[in-house]
């Protein structure tokens, strides 16, 4: 057992906006530097939290309504599980853990997105997170229209339940993302995903160095 924690980083944003990409970009960048870390996701990360994420990405449940509060819920039941069983042990461990999305995406895709009320998320917040923030947060951020073009491109017509939604839905999304970004400058630093891959990742990368965890 580490006696130095690991770094918690999380990739967030709307779909299209190139996540995994930069998850997987951003772990490349640790190994070089042969940083133990290990990459994970929410909703997911562990068996039992995966078939939680099965069920909140399900397009018709045989012909039933997914009720945004079921889905609010859902969310928390797989965050729980995944940070008791993946998360705290890995930071305990003192690797890094590279998470694409966590908390800030609850109140921007099920607070903003559906228009949940924000004092609920918080109080579910309080319950299952506690005090465990990420160090850092990226927040890749690009204009609707082109990431959702992005979606289509990758899906050739399939999508999950998110992927499905109207473009003003995440226009929601992305407004609640830079509030927070706002609110918060100091752990969530906004990358613009619309330039190139490359650059993308290095700037990622940039704010590790500025804050001297990498060199």
């Amino acid at each position: 057992m580490s006696t130095t924690p690991g770094r918690f980083l999380t990739i967030e944003g709307i779909e299209g906006v190139g996540k995994s990409t930069q998850v997987a970009r951003l772990s490349e960048g640790l190994n070089e530097r042969g940083i133990g870390h290990v990459v994970t996701r929410e909703p997911g990360g562990t068996p039992l939290a995966e078939r939680i994420r099965a069920m909140v990405l399900l397009v018709n449940a045989r012909g039933e309504t997914m009720p945004p509060t079921a889905e609010l819920l859902l969310m928390f039941a797989a965050r729980a599980v995944h940070l008791t069983n993946f998360v705290e042990p890995n930071l305990r461990a003192g690797r890094w853990v590279v998470c694409d999305r966590f908390i800030d995406a609850t109140y921007a895709y099920q607070g903003g997105g559906r228009r949940l009320n924000v004092e609920h998320i918080r109080h579910l917040e309080t319950m299952v997170v506690g005090a465990r923030r990420p160090d850092l947060t990226v927040l890749l951020d690009a204009p609707v229209e082109q990431a959702l073009e992005r979606v289509r491109r990758r899906n050739a017509g399939s999508a999950d339940r998110f992927e499905s939604e109207r473009a003003e839905f995440f226009e929601r999304v992305r407004d609640a993302y830079r509030a927070r970004a706002a609110a918060e400058p100091n752990r969530i630093a906004v990358v613009d995903a619309s330039q190139p891959v490359d650059r993308v990742a290095l700037q990622i990368l940039e704010l590790l160095v500025a804050r001297s965890w990498i060199s």
